[in-house]
């Protein structure tokens, strides 16, 4: 199995990982050729630096006619308001890349942010911008470049998601419909350009797993007009979920909105380095050269001697179980939502007969080895049980990949299984949107269903 393992000693940001990505060997050219693809009016460029007496490569996106001595590149820090203003930003530090800026305007006003924490990136020089009330991007015209971009299905799904992920985190924080989330246009350049190219790399790197080590993400904060925020950043923290984070150094901030979103996009697990046997190592680099610790992000490239899924071997997959006799049935329906958030892959209860008659519920789960405890600890904590067992099995398979069929209602994601040759073995229109859908539009959920198979039927033929 080849493993993608991130060591996050010093955050992670979107530059920083294509960095890294190239640094390990991933061809610089794909993704130039990547946001050429875009078409959104930007360039990449990269260059060895120094950080902490450590070299690394320090990928920069340009917009526009910006001077590669100076890129154009905003810290991914995302600030969303549910009103239009202008903003003057006052840096007193460096400013990282891909700041994107997530709005949803009803009323016009004057808003000044100054940030009193360091961030990984201008290079190597404080500034001062400001932004006019310019133009903006919308969550779904980003999500449509996405989808026209002559990019493999599975990229577009990624990278779809990591929007999806940013978009959702941004509108429960601000109490705003996902609708109304916007991005400044020199922002939403940057970060469509980070997340398609991550995805891009990713699968040009080809691993089957990606794996990380707790998050260093910063500490400092962040003064606005209403108020003082702490870092992490809210929407940086609603999309780490229960990653497991600390805080080290100096106050800056270490992990952007944009790192977060990619690290949900990859489906990091967050573990040890593990056994295996190193092929390739990069260190993609922030633009501030902090004194005394390396401003990078170092990802190491191995196989290890677990076979991948997709290879048709098996992988381990812990089973845990346990049955109730005293529980109310809105309990355990409620205690299977909670396993299946904090990671099982599939929780289901049967009813079984116990000792002297009863009628009991048993509830087995379905996770990752590592998850075990967790998942323990939500069972003892949120039932009535005393005892429980879990044992580890072997778990086979099929590569799994998402295409997208546009019906006459919406998008529709169609989840296909491949057999080791790369046949398909299966493929099935994904619920959630075919629910949304009818819902939305009040048809059935069979015709929607129906529909989304017969436009990637068709699809598929013709990519034939």
């Amino acid at each position: 199995m080849r493993i993608a393992y991130l060591e996050c000693f010093a955050g992670i940001s979107g530059d920083m990982l294509l960095g890294a990505l190239v640094d390990a060997g991933v061809p610089f050219e794909r993704l130039e050729e990547t946001v050429a693809a875009l078409d959104v009016g930007a360039r990449l460029e990269r260059r060895k630096v120094l950080r902490g007496g450590i070299t690394g490569t320090k990928v920069d996106v340009l917009i526009g006619d910006a001077p590669a001595e100076q890129p154009h590149t905003h810290d991914e820090h995302s600030h969303s308001h549910a009103e239009g203003h202008e903003h003057s930003h006052e840096h007193a530090h460096e400013h990282g890349p891909s700041h994107e800026h997530a709005h949803s305007h009803e009323q016009s006003h004057e808003q000044s942010h100054e940030h009193d924490q360091a961030h990984h990136g201008h290079d190597e020089h404080a500034h001062k911008a400001v932004h006019s009330h310019g133009p903006h991007r919308h969550l779904a015209s980003i999500l449509k470049i996405i989808r026209s971009a002559p990019l493999s299905d599975a990229v577009k799904q990624r990278a779809s998601s990591a929007f999806q992920a940013l978009g959702e985190a941004e509108a429960s924080i601000h109490g705003i419909d996902m609708e109304k989330v916007h991005f400044h246009e020199v922002g939403a350049v940057d970060t469509i350009v980070d997340i398609v190219c991550t995805a891009v790399g990713a699968e040009l790197l080809g691993a089957d797993r990606w794996l990380s080590s707790p998050l260093n993400v910063g500490s400092g904060t962040v003064k606005c007009q209403h108020g003082t925020l702490p870092v992490p950043a809210p929407a940086t923290l609603a999309l780490l979920a229960d990653a497991p984070v600390y805080a080290a150094g100096p106050p800056m901030e270490r992990v952007t909105p944009t790192g977060a979103a990619v690290l949900r996009m990859l489906d990091v697990r967050y573990e040890t380095l593990p056994a295996m046997r190193v092929k390739a190592t990069g260190y993609g680099a922030g633009g501030r050269d902090t004194p005394g610790e390396p401003n990078l992000l170092r990802l190491v490239v191995g196989e290890s001697e677990e076979k991948s899924a997709a290879s048709g071997e098996g992988e381990p997959i812990a089973i845990i179980s346990t049955v109730i006799d005293d529980s109310n049935p809105q309990v355990l329906a409620y205690v299977s939502e909670l396993l299946l958030e904090a990671g099982a892959w599939d929780v289901y209860r049967a009813t079984v007969q116990m000792k002297k008659g009863r009628a009991g519920v048993e509830i087995t789960v379905l996770c990752r080895p590592d998850l075990v405890p967790v998942l323990q600890d939500v069972l003892f904590r949120e039932t009535t049980t005393i005892g429980l067992h879990w044992r580890l099995e072997n778990k086979r398979s099929l590569a799994r990949e998402f295409a997208e069929a546009e019906t006459a209602w919406g998008p529709v994601h169609i989840k296909i299984a491949r057999w080791p040759s790369g046949a398909v073995a299966n493929a099935s229109p994904e619920y959630e949107d075919c629910r949304a859908l009818a819902r939305q539009h009040g048809v059935p959920l069979k015709q929607v269903m129906r529909a989304a198979m017969e436009v990637w039927t068709s699809q598929a033929r013709e990519n034939n």
